[in-house]
């Protein structure tokens, strides 16, 4: 039987995601490593769209989950026809505050685990002629970003892996669509309702629906990437024009370099 997979789809754009390829008929299978809320979507989207809805628990900053996911997998004869690598997190600070161990964490979560779940999955969708796959990168992808170095360097090697997937995976008809997104309101971000507000209201901000659908709709048109949002096409076209020196003179600008020290 065919399923979507789709990793931290418990919550957030995930779960957004998961529920509009339910929508679309599709079989999901939900992993995070959120056991509870994973069968609890699972249960509320096989009610509400018919479809079957699988919750699979697995740590994804642990090294081997990706292996331990393929074979969970295989054991039960389940054909991945769509990987939607999105599980993730927003590391802020600034990088000498950062615990040591988040270089371990991030890496895996954002580098290891999606580049083995491209090759065991992709492998299996090159030999059958058929696939699809969408890596969750960010427009922090595109040039070095203060307080976030660890997200923004992880996330620009899923850019770089993610194009190159393309250009292998092509002549075996798998796709491989990568999205940008700027901000989301998800609870990635520990904002008040009325700060979300305003943000969503001048553009700033998307809506996790409105995410997922453009990466959707980018994915089923076998496009290579997708940027959803005219403030983020503007801040990647932004990033990619100037060079990465020129955010020095606004990191002398007292009132940046006193917000810079609390962090």
């Amino acid at each position: 039987m065919k399923f979507t997979l789709i990793t931290g789809a418990s919550s957030g754009i995930g779960l957004c995601y998961a529920e509009q390829f339910a929508a679309k008929g599709e079989n999901i299978i939900i992993v995070s490593n959120q056991r509870e809320r994973n069968e609890e979507v699972a249960a509320n989207l096989s009610q509400r769209f018919g479809v079957e809805v699988l919750p699979l628990y697995a740590d994804l900053s642990q090294a081997d989950s990706a292996e331990q996911i393929y074979e969970w997998c295989k054991e039960r004869e389940i054909e991945v026809s769509t990987l939607v690598s999105n599980a993730g997190i927003l590391q802020f600070g600034m990088f000498v505050n950062t615990k040591p161990t988040m270089a371990d964490f991030i890496t895996n979560l954002h580098c290891i685990t999606p580049s083995k779940l491209c090759r065991l999955f992709g492998s299996d969708m090159c030999s059958r002629g058929e696939g699809r796959i969408l890596i969750m990168s960010s427009m922090t992808a595109w040039t070095p970003y203060i307080t976030v170095s660890y997200y923004a360097a992880t996330k620009a090697y899923l850019k770089s892996f993610a194009q190159s997937l393309w250009y292998e995976f092509r002549p075996y008809n798998v796709t491989v669509t990568t999205v940008y997104p700027g901000a989301v309101d998800t609870p990635l971000y520990t904002l008040e309702e009325k700060h979300r507000k305003w943000l969503r209201a001048f553009g700033l901000m998307m809506r996790p629906e409105k995410m997922a659908k453009a990466g959707i709709r980018a994915l089923e048109r076998g496009r290579r990437e997708a940027i959803p949002g005219l403030f983020t096409k503007v801040a990647v076209f932004a990033c990619w024009l100037l060079p990465a020196h020129a955010i020095l003179p606004i990191l002398k600008i007292p009132a940046v370099k006193r917000l810079l020290a609390r962090l």
